[in-house]
């Protein structure tokens, strides 16, 4: 499954500055390299910083790379979700938090020549029911200061039954983005390092230690602070784990005969529909996005179906090019966590919880670890702190989440025995307790492998739509051999 945006990308050299072995140091390590990480890294070595950041794979190739690519402070209903639960001096923080954001990576753009189209965006009601949902988004918009607007009626040819409107929002390929990030960034004497995946965190003294493990050995970061830039924080000091949801959902890309819808828009219900345009080659695609799912719970195969025919049946002799997904992270109490790992902690730092919002939220979060470390502050920054008094309105949506992980944990462990044998393109885990085993076939190779997460002991299952082991417990994702994806696990799946 390869984006739009990985696809059309004719990516930088790979970053061969490797550990090799060595104890390295710098003034600040970053770990993870998508927009949130290399934007700190850029605003750090600006200041004067030495800056390395080490990344498990290649520079966007989780969730930067797989993104729908909306540069929009609309967000579809997070604003009325986050009114409902905070009140109106929160949303406008947070608004104000994402509007600089959005502010600071138009001005980037635009001075590194990095393509932007600017479009309106709109979250739509797809029916009467879902009218009042849309009408609550158009209420937060305006208590937390967005000059947003009802629109009765839109070109579009799927059902419209009005929506929010805001002018003037953005979409881009965030590839060219991070290759421009990446060159200032060794311009100003900072270093990238791909294939470094980050295992231990420590502490000495004054300093943060990191253990990471190349392709070529094993090497030890010391810094002066950290930044952990993941998604999933991949350490569990501060139980972040436990106070986030993850959701994977789906793209996919269509080379439509005659005129492609223009601006943005996103529907305020379910089933979720987000189309955009997005230049390709010497033409354009039209990006459907949506069946979006918890990691782990489910393979979305008949949703994507309806994904696929939803757009056929509206965009009558569309042809898909691109199939691809994304991981994002639902907090608890529907505010990002960016700060201090643990409370009082100004050593090693924590950004995640952007909830499919991460190239406004992201930005934001990269301003305000990067004046935390130089010794500013943000006036809004109340909005995406990771230890908050706000935290407690999320108290009873975490103990429901935990309580659905241990449900999962459990069923994992006490169900393989009945599962049958995989057939085709297919994945199970079968056997007793003592001897459980993670079989799938992909194109007529078999593997096998223990099914058994390294984070926190879940079982996984099989995702047919992106062909990968997921667990149901914190969103772990391993290829079908067992390689690991992303995290919280810092390792692979073992052998059976």
């Amino acid at each position: 499954m390869t984006s739009l945006w990985l696809d059309a990308h004719d990516r930088l050299a790979e970053q061969s500055d490797q550990l090799n072995g060595q104890l390295r140091s710098a003034d600040v390590v970053v770990v993870g390299a998508g927009i949130t990480g290399l934007a700190t890294a850029v605003l750090l070595a600006r200041a004067g910083k030495e800056v390395l950041v080490v990344e498990a794979r290649t520079a966007g190739a989780v969730t930067t790379g797989n993104t729908t690519g909306k540069l929009s402070l609309l967000q579809g209903t997070t604003l009325s979700q986050i009114l409902a639960r905070h009140g109106a001096g929160i949303a406008r923080d947070y608004v104000r938090g994402n509007q600089e954001g959005q502010d600071w990576l138009l001005r980037y753009c635009e001075a590194k020549q990095v393509p932007v189209q600017r479009e309106d965006d709109h979250t739509y009601a797809q029916s009467k029911k879902e009218v009042p949902r849309a009408r609550a988004v158009l209420a937060a918009c305006r208590r937390a200061g967005l000059e947003a607007e009802w629109a009765d009626e839109a070109d579009v040819p799927f059902p419209f039954h009005g929506g929010v409107r805001l002018p003037h929002q953005a979409q881009i390929n965030t590839m060219p983005l991070l290759d421009s990030f990446i060159r200032e960034l060794t311009e100003r004497g900072g270093r990238l390092v791909e294939g470094a995946r980050v295992q231990k965190l420590s502490r000495h003294g004054d300093r943060v230690r990191l253990a990471v493990r190349t392709r070529g050995a094993h090497s030890h970061v010391d810094a002066g602070h950290c930044i952990v830039a993941t998604g999933m924080p991949i350490f569990d000091r501060g139980g972040f784990f436990a106070r986030l949801k993850p959701n994977r959902s789906y793209c996919v890309a269509f080379d439509v005969p005659g005129r492609i819808t223009r601006p943005m828009f996103i529907s305020a219900g379910s089933p979720t529909r987000s189309v955009r345009y997005a230049p390709f080659g010497d033409g354009e695609r039209l990006v459907v996005a949506g069946a979006s799912h918890v990691v782990g719970r489910k393979s979305p195969t008949a949703e994507l179906a309806e994904l696929r025919a939803w757009t056929r049946r509206h965009y009558p002799g569309a042809m898909e090019t691109h199939c691809w997904s994304a991981q994002d992270y639902t907090p608890v109490d529907h505010l990002p966590y960016v700060g201090p790992i643990l409370p009082g902690d100004e050593k090693v730092f924590v950004a995640t919880g952007f909830q499919k919002w991460g190239l406004t939220n992201g930005t934001a979060a990269a301003l305000l670890l990067s004046a935390r470390i130089l010794g500013g502050q943000m006036n809004w920054g109340r909005a995406l702190a990771a230890w908050s008094p706000h935290e407690v309105s999320g108290i009873p949506t975490a103990i429901q989440a935990n309580l659905e992980v241990g449900y999962h944990l459990a069923k994992g462990w006490l169900t393989p025995i009945v599962r049958r044998a995989p057939s085709g393109d297919s994945g199970v885990v079968t056997g007793p307790p003592w001897h459980l085993q993670a079989r799938c076939a992909i194109d007529g190779v078999e593997h096998r492998v223990s099914p058994v997460c390294p984070h926190l002991g879940g079982i996984v299952n099989w995702n047919e739509a992106s062909q990968a082991w997921e667990c149901p417990l914190h969103g772990s994702r391993f290829a079908a051999d067992g390689t690991l994806l992303e995290g919280p696990a810092t390792r692979g799946l073992g052998a059976s």
